[in-house]
């Protein structure tokens, strides 16, 4: 049927159109209360502090309660996001929850999340996107409000790492750490959110991925956790060089000069990542760079929302500020984009 045809039955869909914009109204984070120095690490992986450090930039991290779930710190995160917005559940419309260790394979994360923020009968669904979950779910939620699908958007990352995590691999054991990180995204008269720029490379898929699938673990007799590995080596050449072209060309959607940035804020994967970044990028010196990893651990899909949300609590970064997001991991996936902070 030609764009001119009218259908039999004379009636065309409608739609609302496309107007204003949309940005980040509050940010929320929750990170577990246990505190795990890489001392507690090191013994059962022949390591030392100061081999942890220089491979990784990680001094300590957080892992959550054995009782304590996805769902528990999502909902401790989400709940300071929204009293920061002056919202509450039922406001609502969709909540996204990017994660990677929620148990269950349905139902989602999102869906039980909305249920205890009162925010029924919000759409929810999660994102499976791994440490770009995040900012893939910023993509989608920017869309959303200026499609006019919602007028205000939760977006939280959230992982539960410890729960995949095998503490006797000498490659992954120190990196892992738990959290969670929230966004309320709303309606703005402005641009807030620039374009996203993301993709994928399925053919490294194997680069970071369970030890095996959940059949496999059934049918081995339950012989071996399905635990998460990496090749390190192959991610962070991947990381360094082919991220860094992502970063500028998200700058350049935006029509952002990289020093005109208030802060930079990269998925927590390891300190030499973001070095490297830094210096393949030419960011400027009096550009602020989240290290956030250094008291956190790689937290996945929570990891850009956790850095981003300590960087304003601590007054690295400010209010209007403009920052550059990216977020990078299995998959491969990421994604990039420059928010104005809220």
């Amino acid at each position: 049927m030609s764009d001119t045809t009218v259908p039999a039955t004379g009636h065309r869909l409608t739609a609302p159109p496309v107007t204003g914009y949309a940005r980040f109204l509050s940010t929320g984070s929750y990170r577990p209360e246990r505190v795990v120095p890489n001392s507690e690490i090191v013994d059962r992986i022949d390591s030392s502090d100061q081999w942890i450090r220089e491979r990784s930039g990680i001094e300590s991290r957080r892992f959550a309660r054995p009782d304590e779930s996805v769902v528990d710190m999502a909902e401790a995160a989400s709940r300071v996001a929204l009293e920061r917005a002056g919202l509450t559940g039922a406001d609502i419309d969709v909540v996204l929850v990017a994660t990677v260790t929620h148990p269950y394979q349905t139902p989602s994360a999102a869906t039980l999340l909305a249920h205890r923020l009162g925010a029924t009968p919000a759409a929810a669904f999660d994102i499976s996107a791994a440490c770009a979950g995040f900012c893939y779910g910023v993509a989608l939620a920017n869309d959303m409000i200026r499609a006019g699908t919602a007028r205000h958007v939760l977006l939280v990352g959230v992982e539960k790492l410890t729960d995949f995590l095998d503490l006797d691999d000498r490659g992954s054991a120190f990196i892992f750490g738990d959290g969670a990180g929230a966004v309320v995204v709303g309606p703005s008269d402005t641009p807030g959110i620039g374009p996203t720029v993301w993709g994928s490379d399925g053919a490294q898929w194997d680069a970071i991925v369970n030890k095996q699938s959940w059949v496999e673990y059934r049918d081995s007799g339950h012989e071996e956790w399905p635990a998460l590995k990496m090749a390190g080596q192959t991610v962070f050449r991947w990381a360094v060089w082919q991220m860094s072209p992502v970063a500028q060309k998200a700058l350049d959607a935006a029509g952002v000069a990289i020093g005109d940035l208030g802060a930079f804020i990269p998925h927590q994967a390891n300190v030499r990542i973001i070095d490297a970044m830094v210096k393949q990028m030419g960011l400027p010196e009096h550009v602020p760079v989240s290290r956030d990893i250094a008291t956190s651990g790689n937290t996945s899909a929570a990891s850009v929302p956790l850095a981003m949300d300590r960087m304003l609590a601590e007054g690295e970064a400010k209010s209007g500020d403009l920052a550059l997001l990216i977020g990078f991991g299995a998959g491969l996936a990421y994604a990039a984009q420059v928010v104005e902070l809220p």
